[in-house]
C-alpha cells in the first residue's frame, strides 16, 4: 500500500496551481493590460472633459488644474509605497484592492456635485492607482518566465503604457461629445469590473517566500520628496519657475530625496534597495523611462492644442488623429520585444528608438498656421510611433530584469514613478518654454502683423514648434544615456521560481 505524505500532497497541489497559472498566462496578461490601461487613461481622459466639468460644477480657471494635479500628486508620491505593499501582502491581493478602490473613487468623481468632491475623487484614484500599477507590472514579470513569451507580453504591456495617453484623449473626446463628461470617470467601472473578474478567476493566490519589513522612515521621506517634486513642477506650470513656492517645493523635494538615499544606504530593510538602481542596465532604463515621460507629453499636450485650436478638430477627431501612431507603437513594441530584444539586448535598440522619436518631433517643428494633417502631422506621428514602440517597452522590461521576487514590486513601482514624475516635469518644463516662446514672438512681431488674431495664432504655433524642438532634444539626451549607461548584451534569464502560487 502506497502512502502520500502531507508534504508531497501539498507539493502536488502547489505544482498543479502553478501549472494552471502558467496555462492561463495570456488571459492574465489581458487582466493586467486592462488594469494598466485604466491607470494610464486617467492621466489624460479627464483633460478633454475639463471644460464641460467646469461649466457643470461652476469652478474657475485657476482651480481647473487641480483636477489633473490631484491625481498626479497622489499617484506619483505613493508609487514606491504601493510597490512595496505588493511585495508585502501579495501582488494579487494588492491588484484586487487597487481595482476595487479605483472603481469606487471613479464612481465618486462621476457623481461629483461640487469641485471639492471631484478633486477628492481624483486624489483617491491616484492613491489606488499607486497600488494598481506596480502590482500589474510585477505580476507580468513573475507570470512570464520564458524569454520569448516575456518579450511578447512586455511588447503588449509597454505599448499600452506608451500609447495609453493618446487613447485617453480619443476615449475622452468620444464620451464627452456623445454622452457626458461624467462618463470619462464612470467608464472605469466597466474596465475595473472586467479586470476584477479576470483577476479573481485567473490569477492564483500568491505567497511571497519571505515578507519584507516595511521601511517606514524611507516610505515617509520618499513620499514627501516625490510629492514636493511633482507639486513644484505643477506650480511652475501655473506660476513660473521664479515663483517662491516653485523654488521652495523643488528644493525641499531634492533635499528629501538626498535624505532618502542616505536612509536606504543605512537600513537593512530598504524601501528601495540601492542594488536595484545601481545596476547599469536597470539604472539606465529607469533614466530612459523618465526622459521618455518628459518627451511624450510634448506630443500629446501641444499637438492636441494645435489640432483643436488651429485646425478646428473636434475632440473625437483629435483622438482619431493619434490612432496611426498608436497602431505603430503596438506593432513596433511587439516586434522589438519579442524578436530584437532577446537577440541583441536593450542598449542599442533603446538608443536608436529614442533617436527615431527625436526625428518625429523634429518633423513636427515644421508646422505652420497653414499646415495640413496628412502631409505635416501624420508622418511625424508615424515616426514617433516607431520610436516610442522601440524604446519604451524594452526599457520597461530591462528596468525590472534580474531582480529577485522580493524586489519585483518595488522595481516595478520605480518604473512607474519615473514615468509619472517625467510626465510632470515634461508638462511644466515644456509649458513654460512654450509660454515664453509665444510671448517673445508677439513682442518681436507686434508691428509686423497687423491682424491681432493672426498674430495670436502664429505665436501659438511658434510656441508649439518650440516645444517640439525641445522635446526632440530631450529624446536625443535619452538616446545618449541609453548608449552610455545601459550595458551591452542580452538581459538575464527570468527567475522561473519567482513566485509561489497557491490554490
Amino acid at each position: 500500500m502506497t502512502t502520500v505524505s502531507p508534504q508531497a500532497d501539498q507539493s502536488e497541489v502547489t505544482e498543479s496551481s502553478h501549472d494552471r497559472h502558467h496555462r492561463l498566462r495570456w488571459a492574465i496578461l489581458g487582466v493586467l493590460a486592462l488594469a494598466q490601461l485604466m491607470v494610464v487613461l486617467d492621466a489624460t481622459i479627464v483633460n478633454i472633459a475639463l471644460p464641460h466639468a467646469q461649466a457643470d460644477l461652476g469652478f474657475g480657471d485657476s482651480s481647473r488644474q487641480w483636477v489633473v494635479t490631484a491625481y498626479a500628486l497622489a499617484f506619483g508620491s505613493l508609487l514606491l509605497l504601493g510597490g512595496r505593499l505588493s511585495d508585502l501582502f501579495g501582488r494579487r491581493a494588492t491588484l484586487i484592492v487597487g481595482l476595487v478602490g479605483f472603481a469606487g473613487m471613479s464612481a465618486l468623481g462621476g457623481a461629483a456635485v461640487n469641485f471639492e468632491m471631484l478633486v477628492i475623487a481624483r486624489a483617491g484614484q491616484g492613491v489606488f492607482g499607486a497600488l494598481l500599477a506596480p502590482a500589474a507590472l510585477s505580476l507580468l514579470t513573475t507570470t512570464f518566465t520564458d524569454p520569448e513569451e516575456r518579450g511578447k507580453a512586455f511588447g503588449i504591456f509597454g505599448a499600452i503604457a506608451g500609447a495609453g495617453g493618446a487613447l485617453g484623449l480619443l476615449l475622452g473626446g468620444m464620451l464627452t461629445e456623445w454622452a457626458d463628461w461624467r462618463w470619462c470617470l464612470y467608464v472605469n467601472l466597466v474596465i475595473a469590473a472586467i479586470a476584477l473578474v479576470g483577476a479573481v478567476l485567473f490569477i492564483g493566490k500568491q505567497s511571497p517566500e519571505s515578507r519584507p519589513v516595511l521601511d517606514l522612515p524611507g516610505t515617509i521621506t520618499v513620499s514627501a520628496a516625490l510629492f514636493s517634486i511633482v507639486y513644484g513642477f505643477s506650480n511652475a506650470e501655473t506660476n513660473g519657475w521664479a515663483d517662491w513656492a516653485t523654488i521652495t517645493w523643488l528644493v525641499a523635494g531634492a533635499a528629501l530625496l538626498a535624505v532618502f538615499v542616505v536612509l536606504q544606504m543605512r537600513t537593512t530593510h530598504a524601501l528601495l534597495p540601492l542594488r536595484i538602481v545601481l545596476d547599469r542596465t536597470r539604472g539606465g532604463s529607469f533614466l530612459v523611462v523618465f526622459v521618455s515621460g518628459i518627451g511624450m507629453f510634448g506630443i500629446f499636450l501641444f499637438l492636441t492644442y494645435y489640432l483643436q485650436q488651429n485646425l478646428d478638430f473636434s475632440p473625437i477627431r483629435t483622438g482619431l488623429a493619434f490612432l496611426p501612431m498608436i497602431g505603430l507603437v503596438i506593432v513596433t513594441a511587439t516586434v522589438t520585444t519579442s524578436v530584437l530584444l532577446p537577440r541583441f539586448g536593450p542598449r542599442w535598440i533603446v538608443a536608436i528608438g529614442m533617436l527615431i522619436a527625436a526625428g518625429g518631433m523634429l518633423y513636427l517643428t515644421g508646422l505652420s498656421t497653414t499646415s495640413s494633417y496628412a502631409t505635416d502631422i501624420l508622418p511625424g506621428l508615424l515616426i514617433m510611433g516607431v520610436g516610442i514602440g522601440a524604446s519604451m517597452p524594452p526599457s520597461m522590461q530591462a528596468a525590472i530584469s534580474g531582480v529577485t521576487a522580493d524586489d519585483a514590486g518595488v522595481a516595478s513601482a520605480t518604473v512607474n514613478t519615473m514615468q509619472q514624475v517625467g510626465g510632470s516635469v515634461g508638462t511644466a518644463l515644456l509649458s513654460t518654454i512654450a509660454s515664453s516662446a509665444a510671448s517673445a514672438y508677439v513682442t518681436d512681431n507686434l508691428g509686423k502683423v497687423g491682424n491681432p488674431q493672426a498674430l495670436e495664432a502664429m505665436a501659438a504655433v511658434h510656441s508649439y514648434t518650440t516645444a517640439f524642438g525641445w522635446a526632440a532634444g530631450i529624446f536625443v539626451i535619452g538616446s545618449v544615456l541609453a548608449a552610455a549607461v545601459i550595458t551591452s548584451g542580452k538581459l538575464p534569464e527570468p527567475d522561473k521560481d519567482a513566485v509561489v502560487i497557491h490554490a
